[in-house]
């Protein structure tokens, strides 16, 4: 495991959090958008997965974003944090691949996919790509968003029955329309959704990369990516 510290924490809204982590386990350390690193939460082998959002290899510092859901140990934590709190995480190892992208890029996801987003941005493949987000309250998300410069992205607000994904389907399809490439992140149920309208209007596999955060009712349900993945 990599010894650190927070350096710094700002809280963006009253769910996300902005998280500085610096450490001398921290130099020199190969890192590319998409991986993961998985925090200890300082209680027996309990651990959450973030996607680091930058890594600077030579001041050994990097940065994540928190979602706090619920009342969990990785809720606990990341509300909890404070400058100068001690950390141990494992990573940054692999995780989402988002090598052989072309462009135009489209990331569809959630509140879990955030931190991705911000590090697709930063990337050469993902400078220019569109984002669109499901969410359960955009009021919230909307200055998240702006404060780690998405602030373009599209929102869409979940609805019960989720019949909101018919949105976030002919948003899919306008977009495929110019040969875009797919990154699926976030709830799986919404991941199946939207990829199966892609795939029925032709949408090859090698054009969409998936993977799933969460499901509904798998509490402590692990996957790899973006902020928290847990549903708690």
């Amino acid at each position: 495991m990599r010894p650190a510290r927070v350096a710094a924490v700002r809280t963006l809204s009253p769910h996300f959090r902005l998280a500085e982590l610096e450490g001398d386990a921290l130099r020199n350390v190969a890192w590319t958008a998409g991986q993961k690193v998985q925090v200890s939460m300082n209680s027996g082998l309990s651990a959450r997965t973030y996607t680091p959002m930058s890594w600077d290899a030579d001041a050994g510092r990097t940065r994540i974003l928190t979602f706090a859901h619920g009342d969990g140990p990785g809720s606990r934590w990341a509300s909890g944090l404070r400058e100068g709190d001690p950390c141990q995480f494992f990573g940054p190892r692999r995780s989402l691949d988002l090598s052989g992208l072309a462009a135009p890029v489209v990331l569809f996801g959630d509140e879990t996919s955030f931190g991705l987003a911000a590090a697709l941005r930063d990337s050469p493949q993902g400078a220019d790509a569109i984002h669109v987000f499901e969410g359960s309250d955009v009021a919230e998300l909307r200055p998240v968003l702006e404060a780690i410069g998405l602030g373009q992205a599209t929102l869409i607000e979940r609805t019960a029955g989720e019949t909101h994904l018919a949105a976030a389907e002919a948003e899919a399809l306008r977009l495929a329309a110019s040969g875009a490439h797919f990154i699926l992140t976030g709830k799986a149920s919404s991941i199946q959704r939207v990829g199966r309208a892609l795939k029925a209007a032709g949408v090859v596999s090698s054009r969409i990369k998936a993977k799933a955060y969460w499901a509904q009712g798998k509490t402590g349900w692990t996957s790899v990516f973006s902020m928290e993945r847990f549903r708690q």
